[in-house]
């Protein structure tokens, strides 16, 4: 599937979500209205930041689309962190109205009326929410959209929170003590303010190009997988992601005595052996090294007539060794 495709595709689902998101909102503000339970406002409130979020995330999809120009030469894909943190900052904020509601109705209590409607409604809207998650997410994690699999996960966490707060309307339901309504305020407010502020941190995280280990040491594995002979020591790799676009580039060392075309063509091969894992969403960049004296014991090339040193072994391509600066080296 071509970027263009892709890229469509994701905005396509994020559509279908919002428009879910919508209709759930009507639904649980409608069960609210019938019921007078602050419980289930706690629901409905989440749903207004399930709405604004999606919105954002569309948006954030359609500008994240755009081909890479001569004043964002990494292209647009950053916006999707971006919109991912606002939806964070959303989830706190209407989990600290959660928490602050609950409060209030612990002094003021208020009359709840048609609590079966309204558990009806809000259990049905989870199970919707949490397929809209579950689709988001999958996508979200096929195509490498942040924003997506942020989405999803938010719906989710709503569902979760959904089953606890089915589960404390039932008690209320039975036992119809009032202060049980505060509670599930008090207790959902505060699992959704730590849902915002997890999405959060992984955003910002992603915003100042924290290296991602799984990443790395996924493509540390189709590096290692496919070594060739003559790649004599890989280091100093860096990968860095912008929406769903990777740009990753590393130090290469080759045989002093390589031409420039053997040079080029040996960068190639690795660049090949990337790119096959990671379609053309991927720009590679390798600077060849030469080799010297000190690689002699770890260079696997049988005829070479310049060895100085007997083979011992070839160096590891681990996550340690691979991703080391030259600096680094040097220190030890």
């Amino acid at each position: 599937m071509t970027q263009v495709n892709e890229d469509i595709l994701k905005q396509k689902v994020q559509r279908w979500i919002v428009m879910g998101s919508v209709l759930l909102l009507v639904c649980k503000f409608v069960a609210f209205a019938i019921t007078n339970s602050v419980g289930i406002l706690t629901d409905a409130m989440e749903s207004i930041v399930n709405v604004a979020a999606g919105f954002i995330s569309l948006y954030s999809l359609h500008i994240a689309a755009k081909p890479k120009d001569e004043d964002h030469p990494f292209g647009h894909g950053k916006v999707e962190f971006v919109s991912a943190s606002f939806e964070g900052i959303l989830i706190i904020i209407a989990g600290g109205s959660i928490i602050f509601e609950g409060i209030k109705r612990l002094f003021i209590p208020s009359v709840i009326e048609k609590l079966d409607i309204g558990i009806i409604i809000v259990a049905v809207s989870g199970l919707i929410n949490y397929l809209m998650g579950a689709y988001s997410i999958y996508t979200g994690k096929k195509y490498r959209s942040m924003a997506l699999v942020a989405g999803g996960r938010h719906l989710q966490s709503d569902t979760y929170s959904t089953i606890g707060l089915v589960a404390g309307l039932l008690i209320l339901y039975f036992t119809r003590i009032a202060w049980i309504d505060s509670a599930l305020a008090l207790i959902f407010g505060g699992i959704i303010v730590i849902t915002g502020i997890s999405i959060l941190r992984k955003t910002i995280a992603n915003l100042l190009d924290r290296a991602d280990s799984e990443l790395l040491k996924g493509l540390v594995e189709v590096i290692s997988r496919n070594r060739q002979v003559y790649w004599i020591d890989i280091h100093n790799l860096k990968m860095i992601q912008y929406g769903s676009y990777y740009y990753i580039d590393c130090d290469l060392t080759l045989p002093w005595y390589y031409t420039i075309k053997q040079g080029h063509e040996a960068a190639e091969k690795l660049k090949e052996i990337i790119l096959a894992g990671y379609s053309e969403k991927v720009q590679v960049s390798i600077h060849s090294d030469s080799c010297n004296e000190k690689y002699c014991k770890h260079c696997g090339i049988q005829d070479c007539l310049y060895r100085k040193f007997p083979f011992v072994s070839l160096l590891p391509f681990s996550l340690k060794e691979i991703t080391e600066s030259d600096e680094d080296r040097d220190e030890k």
